[in-house]
């Protein structure tokens, strides 16, 4: 905290607005970049991914220490309970498939597919990888699946994956190589491992996540062991509550709008967020706040609650944090004509108005994109979203979000609150990369 006061001290001590000139400029410049991003020697080290780091700033020593006061995330019981409400209530109408719908397997055996997720769960970076073309890949080849082959070679696996294109690849290759590894000590397959562990979910959790450097922490051994249920890869099984809401940009956003979690204060850039304190710490809560969902869910309504909080993920996360929970309410505007109107998707170019009454096909362009739920016309986005209006609709017949009125997104005090950004810690694009010594000049991010 004197760090903080004294770099406070240094800025403010231009009192007098019509004082500052060029070169109060540059030096209030210099000690807001000193303070924020750069180091010294003996500043320090911090611990995190099980080793000590030097510290990027003195900025980082504050960050670290009081980030939880300052943000103070905390779980509303209340909206927990309205949310957990809205679930029992989805649940009686579509029935538990709209919980257990995640992906097709085309047909794999499941000793194929579990050996595909285990080795992309891990590499799962927000999402990155489409499971179904993991699979097209798997049946063109399996032995690009194969654990000894992956030990020996993991660039190759993420070569035949295609993931090297993505960031942080030096952290890929070990995951690859760990995960691998674990496997061929134990002289089992990825389908093997929840018998060797007791059939226990929460013995194997902990065995995934304890591998240090294989990629698994809670939130990608979550998603992988709930996958492994839901798929039906693993029917012999207990402890599957122990399983979180995979946290992700999605479950976290919606966490913040619906009013289950909130902050102090709106979550700080990631350029503030050195070392990633606030995206574990928000992380970390959004996956209590839906299990604290779950868990008054389960109390109401133990008739008709779903077994574990794990799945509540992909209707939060895939269906109402990416498609509702989105701005994919478009406003165009006619080139030629005075009209504007809202439509479903991005793809169009014709003024629909002008087509409607005269059948001229006059060019319009976005001038706005807004969340469904703050608009009148938002059923436009809904009502021709896939899940709602597909072959395979999971919430056929809706016209609004399920949550709309426990974010209240037409009340003039709504905030639309966005999830937490991360930036590596490590890797090429990391803050470990960024450092550069007080004096020197220069440092930072690079794309």
């Amino acid at each position: 905290m004197e760090n903080f006061k004294k770099f406070l001290n240094e800025i403010f001590k231009y009192k007098v607005i019509n004082a500052i000139n060029i070169n109060s400029v540059r030096s209030i410049l210099r000690n807001i970049n000193d303070y924020f991003y750069t180091n010294y020697e003996n500043i320090g080290n911090a611990f995190i991914l099980d080793n000590y780091y030097e510290y990027f700033s003195d900025f980082h020593k504050f960050w670290e220490k009081y980030h939880n006061e300052i943000l103070n995330p905390t779980i509303n019981i209340k909206k927990c309970e309205e949310v957990s409400k809205v679930l029992n209530e989805l649940y009686l109408k579509y029935g538990e498939r709209l919980f257990l719908e995640i992906y097709d397997i085309k047909n794999l055996g499941k000793e194929d597919i579990c050996k595909i997720r285990y080795f992309s769960a891990s590499q799962d970076f927000r999402g990155s990888r489409d499971i179904t073309k993991l699979i097209e890949i798997y049946k063109d080849d399996p032995s690009i699946f194969d654990k000894n082959i992956i030990f020996k070679n993991p660039e190759d696996f993420l070569k035949n994956i295609g993931i090297t294109s993505l960031s942080q690849n030096d952290k890929r290759v070990k995951f690859a190589k760990i995960s691998a590894e674990l496997l061929i000590k134990e002289e089992i397959e990825p389908f093997d491992l929840l018998q060797k562990h007791n059939n226990d979910i929460s013995i194997l959790r902990n065995v995934l996540v304890n591998n240090k450097g294989s990629g698994f922490g809670f939130k990608k051994a979550d998603i992988f062991l709930r996958d492994m249920i839901v798929l039906g890869v693993w029917q012999n099984y207990k402890n599957f509550d122990i399983v979180d809401v995979a946290s992700d940009i999605n479950t976290i956003k919606v966490a913040l709008r619906s009013g289950i979690l909130k902050t102090e204060i709106p979550l700080l850039s990631s350029f503030l967020d050195i070392f990633c304190y606030q995206y574990s710490l928000i992380d970390s809560f959004n996956a209590l706040a839906w299990r604290k969902v779950w868990e008054i869910w389960k109390i109401n309504f133990p008739n008709s609650c779903i077994e574990s909080p794990s799945l509540i993920d992909y209707l939060i996360y895939r269906i109402i944090g990416k498609e509702f929970c989105n701005e994919n309410l478009f406003i165009y505007k006619c080139d030629l004509e005075d009209h504007v109107f809202k439509w479903h998707s991005s793809r169009n170019k014709t003024c629909q108005v002008c087509y409607k009454f005269n059948g001229t096909k006059n060019h319009a362009k976005i001038i706005k994109k807004v969340l469904p739920c703050v608009d009148e016309e938002g059923y436009l986005a809904i009502e021709n979203n896939e899940f709602v209006s597909g072959k395979n609709a999971l919430l056929p017949g809706i016209k609004e979000c399920p949550f709309i009125n426990i974010c209240n997104p037409k009340d003039k005090d709504f905030i639309k609150f966005n999830p937490p950004k991360s930036i590596s810690i490590l890797g090429k694009t990391g803050w470990e990369s960024a450092k550069v010594r007080r004096g020197e000049g220069g440092g930072g991010l690079m794309s």
